[in-house]
């Protein structure tokens, strides 16, 4: 390993200019893409421990822990942008990165053989942790000597895992157990490598149990949901037996049941869709980094590819056959409310037709009863003009005509009834016009 400091921090990506023309504000992040995560050069015998932590107080946390560690070793604290540190401890290095949901913490140093009280990693008394630890790794490189050899028997055989790697340069072992610190071991039997090899090597495996670890968390969570689920299948069966029944089904009740089963899976799979998401992004790069190992089957052992296909792809399966399941059933739901919604749409429009019928009726009896109005009103104006007219006639033969009163009430019956008709008739046209 390189004791040059300076190697142990992370470049800083380029920015500025190109041989003097602006550059764009998005190729510093475009370049530095690719060195974000740099794998530390290792030569054998070394030790690394990797502490995954979720970090559901953000980046805040992580540095805070940062800066109080790099105070202990005398150096300035990271950016609170920075999304990678690395610092010297000790006879090692300790790197940290942050993650879209967790955040890891990589102590490299040197393998006591005395024991594990004479390692030097920053994870002792004083450490405080960022939030609750998801995965722990404790990997060993050695040389690949006999010696070194009689601790594969130290694994458990059920889940032994042992392959070639690096055409035959390197052994990897795991059994994927925790010891008892809680951390998974691993074992790199090395008679060959470089330390850039070893630290590939090294960081695809530590990222093999990272990510296998994050990648079936989905799994609980899935269970759980598949008995919620289950049960939303049933009682929309039911609900569809009722809808056939179109002598006794209550509509409104149906699609209320129908919305709050609807409301219902939509809550469980709003909050399974970053869990779901998260598992198959995990479960795609544990597969990629397992094909860069390029392993070599050692008769008599399994393969890390092929005990985690067999261990994970159940898991995996049952996350998606959930997931289909939700989506199935919300199209089931949309089926069911969107019929359900057109037979109470009918049902109103039923209602509809027959109140306007009801009130055709009551118009058309109003307009009778208007027209009797109309010709009583016609009658009793005449009868009090006709009246008026006598009074007048009456006054008149003071004057001394010779018509009688009598003969001119009656003359006048007629023309009034007329003229009052007619006035009857010119409001009633008015207001309709109106």
């Amino acid at each position: 390993m390189s004791e040059n400091p300076s190697s142990l921090e992370f470049r800083p990506r380029a920015s500025g200019s190109v041989m003097g023309f602006p550059a764009h504000g998005g190729r510093s992040g475009a370049l530095g893409e690719v060195h974000a995560r740099p794998h530390p050069l290792v030569a054998a015998p070394r030790v690394l421990i990797q502490l995954s932590f979720v970090t559901e107080g953000g980046t805040g946390v992580d540095h805070a822990v940062l800066t109080e560690l790099s105070m202990r070793v005398g150096i300035a604290a990271p950016d609170k942008q920075a999304r990678h540190h690395a610092m010297k401890w000790g006879n090692g290095s300790l790197r940290w990165e942050r993650h879209t949901e967790f955040s890891t913490y990589l102590w490299e140093g040197s393998l006591a053989e005395a024991g594990r009280a004479q390692e030097d990693s920053p994870f002792g008394n004083g450490f405080s942790p960022p939030g609750t630890v998801i995965s722990g790794i404790r990997l060993e490189i050695r040389k690949w000597t006999a010696a070194a050899e009689k601790l594969i028997a130290g694994f458990d055989p059920t889940s032994l895992c042992y392959s070639l790697v690096e055409r035959g340069k390197a052994a990897i072992v795991t059994d994927f157990r925790q010891d008892g610190d809680g951390l998974t071991r691993m074992l790199i039997l090395d008679r060959g490598l470089t330390p850039a090899s070893t630290g590939a090597l090294s960081q695809r495996l530590v990222d093999i149990e990272t990510y296998r670890t994050l990648a079936m968390l989905g799994l609980p969570l899935a269970l759980s949901l598949s008995v919620r689920v289950r049960r939303i299948e049933d009682k929309l069966a039911v609900i569809t037996r009722e809808m056939k029944a179109a002598e006794t089904r209550d509509n409104q009740k149906l699609l209320a049941d129908l919305t709050e089963l609807a409301a219902e899976l939509e809550a469980d799979a709003a909050s399974s869709l970053y869990r779901f998401g998260a598992s198959r992004a995990y479960d795609g790069i544990v597969r990629e980094r397992l094909e860069a190992l390029e392993e070599e089957a050692v008769p008599g052992y399994d393969t890390w590819a092929g005990f985690l296909r067999r261990r994970m792809a159940p898991a995996m399966r049952t996350c998606r056959s959930v997931e289909e399941r939700q989506a199935n059933l919300s199209r089931k739901l949309t089926r069911a409310t969107t019929l359900l919604r057109t037979w109470v749409d009918v049902e109103v429009e039923r209602q509809n037709r027959d109140l306007l019928a009801s009130m055709n009726n009551r118009a058309r009896l109003q307009l009778r009863l208007q027209q009797t109005v109309e010709g009583l009103s016609v009658a009793a104006v005449s009868y009090y003009v006709v009246g008026l007219i006598g009074y007048l006639a009456k006054g008149a033969t003071i004057f001394g005509h010779a018509v009688a009163p009598e003969v001119v009430t009656g003359l006048s019956v007629p023309g009034v009834l007329l003229a009052v008709w007619w006035g009857v008739r010119r409001i009633r046209h008015s207001h309709a016009e109106h």
